[in-house]
């Protein structure tokens, strides 16, 4: 999959919302007549900005696939513009522009952005063998995916630090890590993201997570789990611009896969509770 057009979207859509919201405060602080239209073009740019910066503080692996209330609020803003357009008559037609653009920005952002259009990958289909892989890990020893087995493992493809989401669902998952030790499970976290940077995440945590580097995106390229172009652009770091779909996959000690989530939205991930229930269920821990 190519994203160059969405890794162009999500920053100047921000920018735009974000500038929209000023221009409608400083027309509401003038005190015109059509300050309340202004109001309307407030509340239908301020939700998306204010929804990314709240994912990017990092509090939170996911949210709804639609978010349908955030769509509501936002949706208020134009039916406010035109009430006070056509039915009020104290502000002039074009107000209403700026308040469809707030909220077509962010339908846009729900329904086309954070979707994928993935088809899911055949070899990580539950049931089957986890194909066999090489990678570096990020201190540069090399990992095979033969030392997997004799043990379950849970492994992650995550996008790389720039990403909130991934970042929060390795420490949603670094919070199980003593429940997961003790059944005997490992965890490997997989990005096409540089050691160094790779090497920043494993110090952070100071776990026996195994945190491997997929060069080029080779192995992603070969699982058929690669975004090209997918980094957004702007996102500081000097990242490389091909990432990974974010995808978990659980295998037992004999590698086979007993769970595979392939998300085809970013915003949308297991829940730890799920993989491991499965796991469970699937007699991956030894008893």
């Amino acid at each position: 999959m190519d994203a160059r057009l969405k890794s162009l979207f999500v920053m100047p859509a921000a920018m735009i919302s974000a500038a929209l919201v000023v221009l409608a405060l400083v027309m509401i602080l003038a005190g015109g007549h059509d300050r309340y239209a202004w109001l309307g073009v407030l509340v239908a740019n301020a939700v998306l900005p204010l929804f990314l910066a709240w994912l990017m503080l990092g509090k939170t692996s996911r949210s709804s696939e639609y978010l349908p209330f955030l769509l509501l609020v936002s949706g208020i803003g134009p039916v406010l513009v035109a009430w006070e357009v056509f039915e009020e008559g104290v502000a002039g037609w074009p107000v209403l522009i700026p308040a469809l653009v707030g909220t077509a920005l962010l339908a846009a952002y729900i329904f086309w952005y954070s979707r994928f259009g993935r088809q899911a990958s055949e070899s990580l289909a539950v049931g089957k063998i986890l194909p066999s892989f090489e990678l570096a890990s990020a201190d540069g020893a090399i990992f095979r995916s033969a030392d997997l087995h004799g043990s379950p493992a849970v492994l992650i493809f995550y996008r790389g630090n720039w990403c909130p989401l991934c970042m929060a669902q390795i420490r949603e998952v670094a919070d199980r890590y003593n429940e997961l030790e003790s059944l005997g499970a490992s965890v490997v976290l997989i990005s096409p993201q540089d050691a160094g940077h790779s090497r920043r995440l494993a110090e952070q945590y100071g776990l026996s997570f195994r945190f491997l580097v997929d060069a080029g995106n080779s192995l992603a390229t070969t699982l058929g789990i690669a975004i090209r172009n997918g980094v957004p652009v702007g996102v500081p770091g000097g990242y490389a611009a091909d990432t990974v779909m974010p995808t978990v996959i659980a295998v037992n000690s004999g590698g086979t896969i007993v769970y595979s989530d392939q998300t085809d939205n970013y915003r949308v991930r297991p829940e730890p509770d799920i993989f491991i229930a499965i796991l469970r269920r699937a007699g991956a821990f030894s008893k």
